[in-house]
């Protein structure tokens, strides 16, 4: 297995991942029925947040917080939400890829989980 080494890895990443998501019983119903993800406008996104993150790349433009932060507004999201994304998450990266971006890839995933769940906390008290 290779590291993830350009945007083709990203995309296969961020593509293999999803269709994890949109099938997973915890956090599925979020993404296909609260947000109503437009699949063709979101992973685009999402392949230029993560290229930024992980390759430094520089494509992606937007808030994510804020993102998340409304769309608790609309339905709860806890620990076990966050936990259910970081572990298909990391296994994602795990079927795929090996190696120091490989792991920087799920300690900033840990690291945005953590966050974004702290940032929503707080908002709502």
């Amino acid at each position: 297995m290779n590291d993830i080494r350009n945007r083709e890895d990203i995309e296969l990443l961020v593509n293999s991942f999803y269709d994890k998501v949109r099938v997973d019983n915890t956090i599925g119903y979020i993404f296909n029925n609260v947000a109503a993800v437009d699949w063709i406008i979101h992973l685009p996104k999402m392949y230029s947040f993560w290229e930024t993150v992980l390759l430094d790349k520089r494509s992606f433009k937007g808030n994510p917080m804020v993102a998340h932060i409304q769309l608790s507004r609309k339905t709860e999201m806890n620990q076990t939400h966050f936990d259910k994304w970081l572990k298909l998450w990391n296994a994602t990266i795990d079927e795929h890829f090996k190696g120091n971006i490989a792991k920087e890839a799920q300690q900033r995933g840990k690291n945005i989980a953590g966050l974004m769940l702290h940032k929503i906390k707080n908002y709502k008290n």
